[in-house]
C-alpha cells in the first residue's frame, strides 16, 4: 500500500489505512498482524507512529493484544460509527455515567461543519454547547454539540426545542458545575419521537487548544467522533466528540 500524504500526522493516516485493511479483508477477523518491525517496514512508516495507531485501533475495538500471540483482529470488528442513540457520557462511562462540565453555552452562526450536517442557512442562529466529560477526576472527552435552528425544531421536534430552552439556563448557573449534554436533553425529550443517528470515527491529534482543555499535550493521539441525529430525514443535532488516548473505550454499537 502506498503511504498517505499526511506525513505531518502519520498516526491519522495509519489508523485509516489499517482500519480499511481490516474491513476490506486484507487482515481478516481472527488473523494476527505482522510484528511491529515487519508491519512498519511494509507500510513504510516509523515504529513510534505505528504503535500509536495500533493503540487507537485497540481502544476502538478493532484489535486485541494477546500475550504470546501479538495483535489479532477481533472476530467481529466493529463498523465505523454507531447508530444507537445514547449520550456519550453513558456510552463510555462503564456503567457509571461521566460527569458533564459546561465550558460554553451560546448561540452562533453556522460553520462549515454545521452547514454540511444540519443544512443550516448562512444566517441561522444555532445553539452551541461545549462540554468536558470527566470521570474519576480525569478529562475523558471534549464535546461540541449544535442544535438545528429553533424555528425548525419547533416544527419537527417541539419537545426537544422546549427542553433545550428549559435546560440551558441551568447549565451555566455555576461555572464548572455539573451540567447535561445536548444529546442527553434530546434523548430525554424523545420518548414519543423516533430518532436515527449516524456517526463517523477517525483518528487525529488533539492540537493546542483541545489539549489545554483536556490537560493533555497537543500531540496526543485521539479519536474524533462526528455524529448527526435526525427525526425522520431532518437533522436536529450535530456533534463532534474528541476522545484522547487513555480515555475510556468507546463501544462501537450496531443499529438494531
Amino acid at each position: 500500500m502506498a503511504v498517505s500524504g499526511q506525513r505531518r500526522r502519520p498516526v491519522v493516516a495509519l489508523y485509516e489505512r489499517i482500519a480499511d485493511a481490516v474491513h476490506d479483508g486484507t487482515y481478516p477477523p481472527g488473523s494476527t498482524l505482522p510484528s511491529e518491525p515487519k508491519l512498519a517496514a511494509e507500510l513504510g512508516v516509523s515504529r513510534p507512529a505505528l504503535r500509536e495507531a495500533l493503540l487507537l485501533l485497540q481502544e476502538d475495538g478493532v484489535l486485541t493484544v494477546r500475550r504470546g500471540v501479538g495483535r489479532t483482529v477481533n472476530d467481529r470488528p466493529p463498523r465505523r460509527g454507531f447508530e444507537h442513540v445514547q449520550p456519550l457520557e453513558e456510552l463510555i462511562g462503564a456503567g457509571t455515567p461521566l460527569r458533564v462540565r459546561a465550558l460554553l453555552r451560546t448561540v452562533e452562526e453556522p460553520t462549515d461543519f454545521t452547514t454540511q450536517h444540519l443544512l443550516a442557512p448562512a444566517r441561522a442562529e444555532l445553539r452551541f454547547w461545549e462540554s468536558v466529560l470527566t470521570g474519576e477526576g480525569t478529562a475523558a472527552a471534549l464535546s461540541h454539540e449544535w442544535a438545528a435552528p429553533d424555528e425548525l425544531l419547533d416544527r419537527v421536534h417541539p419537545e426537544f426545542a422546549r427542553a433545550l430552552r428549559e435546560a440551558e439556563p441551568g447549565t451555566t448557573a455555576e461555572p464548572g458545575g455539573a451540567a447535561v449534554s445536548m444529546l442527553s436533553v434530546l434523548v430525554g425529550a424523545s420518548r414519543e419521537t423516533a430518532l436515527s443517528a449516524h456517526s463517523g470515527i477517525t483518528a487525529t491529534l488533539l492540537g493546542r487548544r483541545r489539549g489545554e482543555q483536556l490537560r493533555r499535550p497537543a500531540d496526543t493521539p485521539a479519536v474524533l467522533v462526528t455524529q448527526v441525529v435526525r427525526v425522520g430525514e431532518t437533522p436536529v443535532l450535530a456533534a463532534k466528540h474528541m476522545l484522547p488516548t487513555g480515555a475510556p473505550a468507546l463501544p462501537v454499537l450496531q443499529s438494531h
